[in-house]
């Protein structure tokens, strides 16, 4: 049977996306969806998300990493769903929407997307790095020369290491190029390498950066491999909240399958 999909990207983080409100898909067949994120064999994609109605929200995000299995919360997705959902007429301007961490707010205009984060209580400090969960857990480092910096050989050691074992994590190297400014290289687990960017990978390299006091800023730029995001942020006495993560979504093509 033939189905339509759509492909978006946001600063290079890339998703397979299906509308399932007549829930169709199948989402327990893993292979299919790690076909789909194939890059030889399928569409090629860091993930696939399915679209569907929600009782409570405009509509609801169900995300799956490219090895095939569901995932925790995906920042980029997050924003690039807002995009689709827009082009489907599901909302306009300003909508809500619920995830597998709850519900999310969002607005759009000229395709740049600002996606309400959940609000962050902790983060774990250590001498090498930080740890936070941003939706998804995130390890952040420190590194120098971060262009140079072999990201998958090194990601992968932290990612399956302990004391992160068999769920992992997601782990971010960090450079610090102004007072407001850090480049960020994430390795993403289930993906398995290094991805051009993760929406929750740079809200947690905020939040630490500025609760480690790298920054005193509120509103962060970061440089990814895919381009520039940008998160804003409010401390509180616990922790951080009004967190928006903000960058651009973008179509890049929509086709036909069989599957």
């Amino acid at each position: 049977m033939t189905h339509t999909f759509y492909k978006y990207q946001g600063t290079g983080n890339d998703f397979v996306f299906v509308d399932n409100r007549q829930e169709l898909f199948n989402k327990d067949n893993t292979k299919l969806i790690a076909h789909l994120c194939d890059r030889r064999f399928g569409v090629g994609a860091d993930g696939l998300i399915l679209l569907e109605n929600d009782a409570t929200s405009d509509f609801k995000m169900v995300y799956f990493n490219a090895d095939g299995n569901e995932s925790t919360m995906c920042g980029n997705g997050g924003r690039c769903i807002v995009a689709f959902a827009e082009m489907l007429n599901i909302f306009k301007s300003e909508t809500t929407f619920s995830a597998i961490d709850g519900l999310h707010e969002a607005t759009i205009e000229n395709g740049f997307v600002k996606l309400k984060m959940q609000d962050v209580d902790t983060i774990a400090l250590f001498d090498s790095h930080a740890f936070l969960n941003t939706g998804s857990p995130h390890h952040v480092a420190l590194v120098k020369n971060i262009k140079d910096f072999d990201v998958k050989t090194e990601g992968s050691k932290i990612r399956y290491g302990a004391p992160y074992n068999q769920e992992g994590t997601n782990v971010n190297f960090v450079e610090q190029i102004n007072a407001e400014t850090f480049a960020v290289r994430t390795y993403e687990r289930g993906v398995e390498d290094e991805t051009l960017s993760c929406g929750t990978g740079v809200t947690a390299v905020a939040l630490a950066m500025h609760n480690t006091g790298k920054t005193n800023t509120q509103e962060i730029a970061l440089n990814v491999e895919g381009g520039k995001l940008k998160v804003s942020f409010e401390k509180t006495a616990n922790g951080y909240k009004n967190i928006w993560l903000q960058g651009p979504a973008t179509l890049v093509f929509k086709g036909e399958m069989e599957w």
